[in-house]
Parts: structure tokens; sequence; C-alpha cells
């Protein structure tokens, strides 16, 4: 079996693990912009209809259900937005990590229904894309190189979360329609 085929059969990777591209430059930028634009809707679109039950269904063995990882991409995507925030503001400032499984399990993520975290995520989306857009047409390609440093990853660039972003929100978009293909949603 292909690495390929191997990757696009496991449920936890549906559109293969991360990685970085070596060459990186302002198309590509463009092309994950435009990703992170995409994404509000194309997840709201993947949870279309669904209803309670369907809502609490893990989308993979072990894996969260939808409920959690709707609320967990708004919370993964507005600490991008203040990390973005941070490094083009100060010079490799340290920034903190969140447990997220933790975070999946706290009472909010199942009192609250997922369309307050959609909402949210076109608001923030829409800040996030603009500040973006300004980086790439006003800042200048050096812009991309300022980092960061992660707990757990180290010495992050801008280049670098944009491209890790661009795919967060399509990795989890596909974890949610190949659970409605899977079960005939």
């Amino acid at each position: 079996m292909s690495e390929a085929s191997a990757t696009f059969s496991d449920p936890r990777y549906p559109i293969g693990p991360f990685t970085y591209a070596s060459e990186f430059g302002p198309g590509d930028r463009e092309a994950c912009i435009s990703a992170i634009a995409a994404l509000p809707a194309a997840l709201r679109a993947s949870c279309d209809d669904l209803n309670e039950e369907q809502l609490d269904t893990p989308y993979r063995e072990g894996g969260w259900t939808v409920r959690q990882l709707v609320h967990h991409v708004f919370d993964s995507h507005a600490n991008a937005f203040i990390r973005f925030r941070l490094a083009l503001t100060e010079d490799h400032p340290r920034i903190t990590a969140y447990n997220e499984a933790d975070w999946a399990k706290l009472p909010d993520t199942f009192d609250v229904p997922i369309g307050v975290s959609l909402d949210l995520l076109d608001g923030l989306h829409r800040r996030w894309v603009s500040m973006l857009n300004a980086m790439l047409n006003q800042l200048g390609d050096s812009v991309w190189s300022r980092t960061l440093d992660h707990p757990e990853n180290g010495t992050m660039s801008l280049d670098m979360l944009l491209q890790m972003y661009a795919w967060h929100g399509a990795h989890h978009t596909a974890h949610v329609t190949r659970l409605r293909e899977a079960k005939g949603w």
C-alpha cells in the first residue's frame, strides 16, 4: 500500500498528516489565506442539518464528537489569531500551549450550541484574513519569517503557522465530512 493511500485511510488524518512545505512563496501564502478564509463556511456546511445525536457522535473511535471538534476549531483558531498578533508585535515571543483534550472536556463544550462557535469563527476569520492579507500585500516577504517560541514545537515562523492553520481547518472539516459519508448522513 502506498503512503498516500495509507494516509487517506487513517481516520486520524483524513487529508494526511501536516507537513511543512520547504519551498513557500507568495502564491502559496495566498492559497493558505484562501483556505483560512473558506474554513468557517466549509465547517458550517459539513455540520449542516446534523441532529443532537449526530453531533454527539465521535468522528472516529476514541476521537472527539463532532460537537467537541467544532468548539475545538474555534479554540484553536482563536489562539492562532493571537499568536500571529504576538509574533507581529513582539520579538520572538514565547507563547503558551494549552491542553486541547482538557479544553474539549470543559462544560461549555457540551452546553453551548455549535452555532455559537461557528458564528465566532465567522467573525474571527474575517479579522484574521484581513490581517493576513495586509501582511501579504503591505508588509513584505520578510514579515513571514518573524518567529515565536512554542513550548512544544520550538521556534515557528509565521509562514509555518500559516501553513499549519490552513491545513488544520481542512483537516477537521474532513473529519466531519468523512464521518457523514461513513454513516450515510
